[in-house]
């Protein structure tokens, strides 16, 4: 493994102050302008109603403009702490159903994720190291560079990692655009799949989730364990 060209520093809290940024603005907003007020209260009830013809009904009502709301709020995660991105893939899913919604997540993950690729690409490392911390940056740099492609996949497939990270630092490291994407879209497909067939259920999904999850990680131990092995055997 080589080592990370990045040296190790405190985590950054970037995050987190965007995060506080965006909920004192829109708590002031609440507070003093009457349609915001009234649309914040109305999507909270709906939302966390768990009545999924309610939910529908309400998202359809904005028209085309929902899905790309979906988009825009995927890409607005990677920078924030408040909204993770499994609870907009299930939310779409609920809305649209599992063959619009899941389509839409599929839409909304990749879009994200390459601009998270061009950000790292074109930016570089010094404002993904403001927005990551250096730690991180190191960690998911090594990662990647030990098990590249693969290092994709494990990130997006299981839903209690964080694959925020992934698309900054693979442009960083200027993995290859298209086997990004693909390995991307190789990793995120099986969890949205899963999320849309046991969206219904609040219970089967946390269960899947969380069995899914282990499955994921038994499978990539067991492909560190074999690579290791060869690796000996080679020495």
């Amino acid at each position: 493994m080589k080592e990370s060209k990045f040296p190790v520093s405190k985590k950054s809290r970037t995050p987190l102050y965007l995060s506080i940024l965006l909920i004192s603005v829109l708590v002031v907003c609440y507070f003093t302008i009457p349609p915001v007020n009234h649309f914040l209260t109305e999507a909270w009830n709906v939302l966390t109603s768990d009545d999924e013809a309610q939910i529908e009904t309400w998202v359809e009502g904005f028209g085309w403009f929902g899905p790309f709301l979906i988009i825009v709020a995927m890409v607005l995660q990677m920078f924030l702490l408040i909204i993770p991105s499994i609870l907009l893939m299930i939310a779409a899913i609920f809305a649209y159903g599992p063959i619009w919604g899941a389509i839409i997540s599929l839409i909304a993950v990749g879009l994200a994720s390459t601009v998270g690729y061009v950000i790292g690409r074109l930016v570089g490392s010094t404002f993904v190291t403001r927005l990551l911390g250096e730690k991180t940056l190191k960690k998911v740099s090594s990662f990647i560079e030990s098990y590249g492609f693969w290092a994709v996949i494990i990130t997006r497939i299981n839903p209690f990692l964080s694959n925020d990270a992934i698309s900054f630092v693979t442009g960083i490291l200027k993995m290859n655009y298209w086997k990004f994407l693909a390995a991307t879209l190789a990793g995120i497909t099986p969890l949205i799949l899963l999320i849309a067939i046991t969206g219904k259920n609040t219970n089967t999904l946390k269960s899947g989730l969380l069995w899914g999850s282990i499955a994921c990680l038994v499978i990539f131990a067991g492909h560190i364990f074999w690579d290791k092995r060869k690796e000996r055997k080679h020495n």
